[in-house]
């Protein structure tokens, strides 16, 4: 398999292994690179005579680029073990209203949450200046649970996820963003997300999960599996039922940014 392929398959390996990604949960996409495309096309060859599906959404800023994705009700566990049924290589087409399948996807076709995936990829490819190429979907446990007992808020859940760990701030200085609980797969879940990803590269869903983004597997898995321990070492000190008598303050979180280069999110830290 090319290398692109095998680093996709790899994320979701891993995200099966820690628990992320039960049954047929969660999703993921890639956004490829010409340099990507040539590759696959070259060792895995594509079906440029596939006909055309016609997208729930339009995305005119994504005309004629090329995805690497899961396929709908597809297993984590699955994609390393059965990967051309479980992802594939997809074109949009010039206007941004299609979508036609390349490569894999066998008998299938891509994520529930597709056109999710592809707004959000519209977003993040202008606010991080064409850098972020992946969208990845988890179920992180300890993250979920804190949506049920801490306020639905962009600043509470930064700070507390900055203050359980150090590193927690090396990934999101710019702060997560959280979306209360709407229906999977909706229009009002996609466009609520949006707007976070607009100013954030990690999103939080009520109840339900964690959506983070990245310019890399491992930039993106690397947020995802930050986050989700320092929300462990939350709930972990929380169930302890022990007052908590310190935590990082806010000079050293600057501390933290400064040494690194990094700018922290004053705006949620004074939240």
């Amino acid at each position: 398999m090319p290398k692109i392929i095998d680093g996709f398959v790899r994320m979701c390996s891993d995200g099966y292994k820690l628990g992320f990604n039960e049954a047929n949960g969660g999703n993921a996409s890639y956004r490829m690179t010409q340099e990507d495309v040539d590759i696959c096309e070259k060792e895995l060859g594509f079906d440029r005579e596939a006909s055309w599906t016609n997208l729930d959404v339009h995305v005119k800023l994504l005309n004629g680029e090329y995805f690497i994705v899961t396929a709908s009700g597809s297993l984590m566990r699955n994609v390393e073990l059965e990967t051309e049924s479980s992802i594939g290589i997809v074109q949009i087409d010039d206007a941004g209203a299609a979508y036609r399948i390349l490569w894999g996807l066998r008998d299938s076709k891509p994520t529930s949450e597709f056109g999710a995936h592809l707004l959000s990829h519209c977003v993040r490819k202008i606010a991080s200046g064409n850098v972020d190429r992946v969208m990845y979907h988890l179920h992180p446990e300890s993250l979920i649970a804190m949506t049920y007992v801490r306020p639905l808020e962009d600043a509470v859940f930064s700070k507390l996820i900055w203050r359980s760990m150090t590193e927690a701030v090396m990934v999101i200085p710019e702060g997560l963003g959280v979306v209360e609980w709407l229906v999977p797969g909706s229009n009002d879940l996609a466009r609520m997300t949006c707007s976070k990803l607009e100013r954030y590269r990690a999103v939080v869903w009520a109840h339900h999960g964690l959506f983070v983004t990245g310019s890399s597997f491992d930039d993106a898995f690397g947020r995802a599996h930050t986050i989700e321990k320092s929300a462990s070492i939350y709930m972990k000190v929380l169930s302890s039922g022990q007052e908590i008598l310190q935590d990082i303050s806010d000079d050293s979180l600057r501390k933290v940014c400064d040494k690194l280069g990094l700018k922290i999110n004053e705006e949620l830290l004074k939240g």
